[in-house]
């Protein structure tokens, strides 16, 4: 535990409790997000899912990279994970993003993605307001990772219909452009 780290988030009125159980929650939605989305992924067939496969793959690897930044900080602040899986996936601040009863209607398994992104949005929203002018670096953690949830919204959205996503391929799988200088160990080729 980073102890004047703690400390300094006590001092300026944030309860770290509630904040740690902020986070822990967040960490399980993104690890139990990136089960579900291999899941997801392998079910993207036909003509429609082929061209699903990257972008979930993309949002997959980057939930995974959410989860691997977000842990540090849990400890950092004097939390810890649950030492069950079972315990660590019940309390997820998401839903579980099954796959839909038909797996082959892409329509179906887009709305699952884009509405697990969405949750994840308001998740991370939430941490930055808590934070906000308070917890410098769990604020631009949550951010970081808020921008990459906004994207991933933004290109299931986009093949959804409801309109133009605006964002580009990634140079590679799982980039995570904005939450990379958080990583401790290396990812797809790259440090952070």
């Amino acid at each position: 535990m980073a102890k004047v780290a703690q400390e300094m988030v006590e001092q300026v009125g944030i309860d770290v409790n509630e904040l740690l159980n902020k986070l822990v929650r967040a960490a399980s939605a993104e690890f139990t997000t990136y089960f579900y989305y291999t899941i997801l992924r392998v079910n993207a067939i036909g003509f429609e899912g082929e061209g699903l496969k990257e972008i979930i793959e993309d949002a997959r690897l980057e939930d995974r990279n959410h989860f691997e930044v977000l842990v540090p900080r849990i400890y950092e602040l004097g939390g810890a994970l649950p030492r069950d899986i079972r315990d660590f996936s019940d309390m997820a601040a998401c839903p579980d993003a099954y796959l839909p009863e038909n797996p082959r209607d892409m329509k179906q398994l887009l709305t699952v993605l884009v509405e697990a992104e969405r949750c994840a949005i308001r998740v991370y929203t939430e941490i930055c307001n808590m934070t906000f002018g308070k917890d410098h670096r769990t604020y631009e953690l949550a951010l970081a990772i808020l921008n990459e949830e906004i994207e991933h919204e933004s290109w299931f959205s986009e093949f959804l219909g409801e309109s133009p996503s605006g964002h580009f391929r990634r140079g590679a799988l799982g980039a995570s452009p904005y939450t990379s200088r958080f990583m401790v160990a290396p990812h797809n080729g790259h440090q952070g």
